[in-house]
């Protein structure tokens, strides 16, 4: 967390910065690794996400690139309890502050002087993103399949808790090797990807929990996804579409959450 959804809510709300000048940067942890001066000065032209990453294009002063990692989030409007982990304070000459709250410490701000240089993959939510593209990543990968979406280097944004939903919706277990897919079985993951995305798109992402550190909406309030989780977090539950038992495995140290009955 948070991932693709919740960044997307976030550059959403920041939409209203854009054309605005930052009149002062107040770096206000020494763990990033900012000069204040390269963006004092400078128009934030846009706003955008790639991947996981919110993305603010400075004209012709490059690029100032933030990744919220576990706990961060950008305000414009903060909070009391968030006041004392405000790690970045972008002072504009509308009036307006933008706040990098970032309670635990993880996530980084960096300015790119010639622009954001990634290698991140494709965006699932562009057009881009096809059940073909789809298919040749799979297709020349062994990683387990939940592996593959997560990779950032091929596919740009999704998580833990939204490959665990997509593979569900399209009843491949997280453990099949990539390569061992049908066509047929590529066309429903990439259509459940989408689909999951969106949907959490609409509902500002899935809060988990209520404490300084977990992701809150930029409107202050728990978003609503977390509200339809159909295996994320269900460990022992039944499933809702078959009736079996929601089971939870560890992949690459994280939780994988899945069906044992009806993903195969």
């Amino acid at each position: 967390m948070p991932e693709l959804p919740e960044v997307e809510s976030f550059v959403r709300e920041l939409q209203s910065v854009a054309s605005a000048a930052i009149v002062r940067a107040d770096v206000v942890d020494d763990r990033l690794d900012l000069d204040p001066s390269a963006l004092a000065g400078a128009t934030v032209s846009s706003v955008e996400r790639r991947g996981k990453h919110i993305v603010f294009h400075l004209d012709n002063r490059g690029d100032l690139v933030i990744h919220l990692r576990m706990s961060g989030r950008l305000r414009l409007h903060r909070s009391e309890r968030e006041k004392k982990y405000t790690r970045l304070i972008l002072n504009l000459n509308s009036g307006d502050h933008v706040y990098f709250v970032n309670p635990r410490r993880l996530g980084t701000a960096k300015h790119y002087p010639n622009g954001f240089e990634t290698c991140l993959g494709v965006e699932p939510l562009s057009r881009a993103f096809t059940h073909d593209v789809l298919e040749k990543l799979t297709t020349a990968s062994v990683s387990p399949i939940k592996m593959l979406l997560m990779d950032q280097r091929k596919i740009a944004g999704i998580g833990n808790i939204y490959a665990a939903e997509a593979l569900w919706r399209s009843g491949i277990s997280p453990t099949r090797r990539s390569s061992s897919l049908s066509h047929e079985e590529v066309v429903r993951l990439h259509d459940a990807v989408v689909s999951v995305l969106q949907e959490a798109v609409a509902q500002q992402g899935t809060s988990l929990g209520g404490s300084v550190s977990d992701y809150i909406a930029p409107s202050g309030e728990h978003a609503e996804f977390q509200n339809h989780l159909s295996v994320y977090g269900r460990e022992a539950e039944s499933c809702e579409r078959c009736g079996g038992t929601i089971v939870r495995i560890k992949q690459g140290g994280r939780s994988t959450y899945y069906c044992n009955q009806c993903q195969h």
